[in-house]
């Protein structure tokens, strides 16, 4: 070999292990420093009949800030009721009071769902395990239009002109001959 191969080989040695330094830093970043199971979080559950397009991995998130993850989302076979169970920084999950709320929001007009949670004024803490009571389901907007074109179900009207229904002339006195 020719002292200019093994400069080059040098070269292409050099490059390959840069390449492979960057891929482990993007793999590193793309977990959000955890590495490993993410065992060790504050895990809570929560009831809600509808999740909307929340997804395993959405944020939890308190005034905005993220402090979690959704872990889990099952159906409970004898209630049909969406459980999900949030894992915590436990620097903020073992704080929260045990009047907690728990929303399923969007982030933006069709953004994507994460969990924002309310913390309470209960002295008492949720505690590792504990079950967030309060909640609020998603919006969904099909359902908002749906109720907007077709009504708030249920209820019909009767047709404009019937018999007891205000029209647009009540109250107008017109000239009578």
């Amino acid at each position: 070999m020719t002292p200019s191969n093994n400069r080059l080989e040098l070269a292409v040695g050099a490059f390959l292990l840069l390449a492979l330094a960057t891929l482990l830093v993007l793999a590193f970043a793309s977990t959000n420093g955890k590495v490993g199971g993410g065992g060790g979080g504050f895990r809570v559950t929560a009831r809600f009949s509808n999740v909307g397009e929340l997804r395993v991995r959405a944020p939890v998130k308190i005034g905005g800030v993220a402090i979690g993850q959704v872990e889990r989302i099952d159906l409970d076979p004898e209630r049909f009721d969406a459980l999900v169970t949030l894992s915590l920084d436990p620097a903020f999950g073992a704080e929260l009071p045990a009047d907690t709320d728990a929303k399923i929001l969007t982030a933006g007009l069709l953004g994507e769902r994460y969990v924002g949670l309310g913390p309470g004024g209960d002295p008492e803490p949720l505690g590792d395990g504990g079950e967030i009571i309060y909640t609020q389901s998603a919006v969904v907007l099909e359902e908002l239009i749906a109720k907007y074109i077709f009504g708030s179900g249920g209820d019909q009207e009767e047709p404009s002109g019937a018999a007891g229904s205000p029209s647009a002339t009540d109250g107008i006195q017109g000239d009578a001959p």
